[in-house]
């Protein structure tokens, strides 16, 4: 019997989940869903972009991506909304519950994203499109939000299939439909092709999904090289992939931050990296890793983007070492002038953490890594327990931001709002 994948997509996922929260469990009456609307980052905090949009929104030329005052130039009467982004989290948990509840194998691609494998369900739910259409009145009824799903026999043209039309449909698209559904649309609409590939394509004469796949493979080979040949593969609706029900492990860890305003000085920004490194450390210590690679990104107020790293004798997992390494890199890549707007902090090449080595020239330096190994411990699982705020340093005593980088305070402090009162 033949595969049979889903892949089953939120609809406009910020945004909905926002809407979902706002009528089921606040009781608004507008739902955000029906009205000109958009998620957008603060333009205090220069996240000033739109982030999810809605249907009636789209309708007006709103774009995902685009600056504020842009989407409001061609909707004036667009109502904005902050993210919020432990609802986002929690949201996405019950997304996947009920999705590893309803199928056997689940692999999550996003936050609002995944693939389910049905093969072998047809005795429980029926053909795949009565599974499917099961599946998204579960989620409508239970969870309050709409989804797309694409049903294929492998995991591109599931994909394919779930970004035909929207919204809260159900779409096929087996092998024997690709000559009609997927050959007749841009070559822009196929998985993983970039503008700029569509601009070499198009420079050959390939405007379709159809044309690719119907082209000689050795020329695709010749202008493309080895990615142009599998996308000459896809167009044809060629996908090997198997589905990855367990996550990758995490080749490294990182944060950064957009700042409210321009860092100018080497004290605040070594006060942006403690606070990077606080999370970034925390999570190497809750997954048990250590890491040997500490690199500092940098991005200017005119937006250029650097970034330095060093090589470490013994692999690092405690925050005041995470920091100090972070703090000489940086004061190697910055030249003490240009303002920076963004800051950020990575630690790869993770190693499992070993015993440390004896120092016969550092007066105490076992028994004082060892202290400070307890202290990171306690204060981790204090933060766990009850919130960033209810320890922090002494540099950030008055400070609104205790952990930064990437994510809400509620999403750091693991804070959320379930979607409904349940």
């Amino acid at each position: 019997m033949s595969r049979v994948i889903f892949h089953v997509d939120v609809n406009s996922a910020f945004l909905s989940w926002s809407a979902a929260y706002r009528v089921r469990v606040l009781g608004e009456q507008e739902d955000l869903r029906g009205i000109p609307s958009a998620v957008a980052g603060e333009r205090a905090e220069r996240h000033g972009i739109i982030l999810a949009k809605s249907i009636p929104a789209k309708k007006c030329g709103v774009k995902t991506g685009e600056q504020i005052f842009l989407a409001q130039q061609k909707c004036p009467g667009l109502k904005l909304v902050p993210p919020d982004y432990a609802l986002y989290v929690e949201a996405s948990r019950c997304f996947i519950a009920l999705l590893r509840e309803f199928a056997p194998v689940v692999e999550q691609y996003s936050i609002d994203e995944a693939w389910a494998d049905l093969s072998g369900t047809e005795g429980l739910y029926g053909s795949p499109v009565a599974a499917a259409e099961l599946l998204r009145t579960r989620i409508r009824e239970e969870l309050g939000f709409t989804v797309n799903i694409g049903i294929s026999s492998n995991k591109l043209l599931a994909k394919m299939a779930g970004e035909f039309e929207k919204p809260d449909k159900v779409h096929t698209l087996f092998p024997e439909e690709v000559p009609q559904k997927l050959w007749p649309l841009p070559v822009r609409e196929l998985f993983m092709l970039g503008p700029a590939t569509e601009r070499r394509l198009n420079r050959i004469g390939i405007h379709t999904i159809g044309e690719l796949a119907q082209a000689d493979p050795g020329l695709v080979l010749h202008y493309l090289n080895k990615p142009g040949l599998a996308l000459w593969h896809s167009a044809n609706g060629r996908c090997s992939e198997e589905l990855l029900p367990q996550p990758e492990a995490n080749k490294g860890y990182g944060n950064s931050t957009t700042l409210p305003a321009d860092v100018t000085t080497e004290a605040g920004a070594q006060r942006v990296l403690l606070s990077l490194c606080e999370t970034v450390a925390m999570r190497l210590r809750r997954d048990g890793k250590a890491a040997r690679c500490i690199s500092v990104s940098l991005r200017s107020a005119d937006f250029v983007t650097f970034s330095h790293q060093t090589m470490l004798r013994e692999a690092v997992h405690g925050t005041e070492e995470l920091f100090r390494c972070a703090c000489r890199v940086f004061a190697e890549a910055w030249d003490g002038q240009t303002p920076l707007r963004q800051l950020g902090v990575q630690a790869t090449r993770l190693e499992e953490p070993q015993p440390r080595q004896l120092d016969l020239f550092a007066v105490g330096g076992a028994q004082q890594y060892a202290r400070k190994a307890i202290l990171d411990g306690t204060v981790d699982a204090l933060r766990e327990k009850y919130g960033e705020g209810v320890i922090r340093r002494a540099r950030f005593t008055g400070a609104d931001t205790v952990l930064a980088g990437g994510l809400s305070r509620e999403r750091r402090t693991g804070i959320t709002k379930p979607l409904d009162a349940e």
